[in-house]
């Protein structure tokens, strides 16, 4: 059956579609009501006499992808990693930056990836930004000229990153007053400058109170980069969790990775989350991007998959996002900002299924009210008619396949899902042209 013809104006009904219910899993057959750009009704099946129909087939809310590297990606072809690991990626990205990374470098590689996220139906953007200074206020400027070109398209919230030992001194404050200047939220990486996250620094929490008070003084949010990696050393999460808690910290604070954390002792992991929990810290996993790095060692295959303790994390209460990370970078050689092969590949890596529970809310209304963004993530009346609709009828057909033929509305109208071609890049990555046909 071919895909239905969606109007190019006009009102309209959706009919015969399935949305999520409570928990997500179960889906609630329904004919849709597209008016003026929202959803006006969501009725039984069989209200509506005319209108595309669906099929039964599933309607779910635009994806909000809450942790993404925009600045960095695409950078592959000319810095890749060379072994895999962490480390290698952390120079090989390094390296990249201080060799190409200008104005018009990164604003084409950044918009690149937005054009991806937006065929594939993302709404919502988180990215991290590299943020060592001076370097980091030209990418911030991209940043804010993008944020104001996509708006109405895609919701884009920016983050510094760098080592926590960046924000020391007048250097840290002058850091996060670039970041307020932007409206952006502040963020770090829980190791210092040049290491990786073996064991806890030194000095660690009198710099951590200090960012917490950088963040404080400025209404900024935080979202940090902790343990990622296996080693039961690097274990700040319940510092940071204290640290908000004795602060009473009012403002958002997520954290992501935390890959140490499942590989602690269960008497630590149940104490760790309950601080996280208390703090009303939230989590967000970057599955294929943990699985890529971790417990990667020569010539031997990996026996750990590198993921955070999700299912427990949730069971406690939680907030659990799972979002992109990176993309053909050195830190991920793979990935196109399409969060149906985030989600497939998390419900795969980590067993989110049988039951899938409410699972999807994970890519949708989870990091939305992470982000602050009240008019995405959810299917109901009065929201924008931003739907990405699938020919899968049960989430699994949908977890089966890639779902190519998926058709994305924003505002009740359906936009071209035809990705951007990698042969943009070619100038900018390096790649030489291919001759001529003779």
């Amino acid at each position: 059956m071919t895909a239905p013809a969606i109007p190019p104006a006009g009102d309209y009904w959706l009919r015969d579609v399935r949305i999520p219910g409570a928990p997500a899993e179960r889906l609630e057959r329904a004919d849709l009501r597209i008016a003026a750009g929202r959803i006006a009704a969501i009725a039984p099946v069989g209200t509506a006499g005319d209108g595309p129909s669906l099929d039964g087939g599933m309607a779910l809310p635009c994806f909000v992808d809450v942790h993404t590297h925009l600045d960095k990606g695409h950078i592959w072809p000319r810095s890749a990693n060379p072994d895999g690991s962490f480390l290698g990626a952390l120079a090989a990205a390094t390296a990249d930056r201080a060799a190409h990374w200008s104005a018009a470098d990164i604003r084409a590689r950044f918009d690149f990836g937005l054009r991806c996220a937006y065929a594939h139906g993302t709404a919502a953007i988180r990215t991290h930004l590299d943020t060592d200074l001076p370097q980091g206020r030209a990418t911030w400027q991209v940043f804010a000229a993008l944020r104001d070109a996509w708006a109405g398209k895609i919701d884009l919230q920016g983050v510094s990153l760098c080592p926590i030992d960046r924000l020391a001194g007048e250097a840290g404050a002058a850091l996060a007053d670039l970041v307020a200047a932007a409206g952006g939220v502040l963020g770090f990486v829980t190791r210092f400058t040049g290491g990786g996250h073996d064991a806890i620094p030194p000095g660690f929490p009198e710099l951590l109170d200090h960012a917490f008070a950088l963040a404080e003084a400025r209404g900024l949010d935080l979202d940090l980069h902790v343990d990622e990696s296996g080693a039961t050393a690097a274990a700040t999460l319940p510092m940071i969790a204290r640290t908000a808690i004795r602060r009473r910290f009012k403002g958002r604070l997520q954290v992501g990775h935390v890959c140490s954390l499942s590989l602690q002792p269960d008497a630590v992991i149940e104490e760790t989350i309950r601080l996280v929990r208390e703090a009303g810290i939230a989590v967000v996993s970057l599955p294929m991007c943990n699985m890529y790095l971790q417990d990667r060692a020569p010539g031997r295959t990996p026996r750990w998959r590198g993921v955070t303790l999700l299912r427990e994390l949730a069971a406690a209460g939680v907030p659990v996002s799972v979002a992109s990370d990176n993309c053909r970078d050195p830190f991920y050689a793979y990935g196109d900002h399409d969060m149906v092969e985030v989600f497939q590949s998390a419900v795969r890596i980590a067993h989110l299924d049988h039951p899938l529970g409410d699972w999807p809310a994970s890519v949708t209304a989870t990091p939305a009210a992470v982000m602050g963004l009240s008019e995405h993530g959810r299917v109901r009346v009065d929201a924008p008619a931003d739907l990405v609709l699938f020919r899968a009828r049960f989430w699994h057909e949908w977890l089966a396949r890639r779902q190519s033929d998926r058709i994305v509305l924003r505002r009740g109208r359906a936009i071209d899902t035809r990705l951007p071609d990698y042969r943009e890049l070619d100038a900018l990555t390096g790649i030489a042209p291919l001759p001529a046909p003779v």
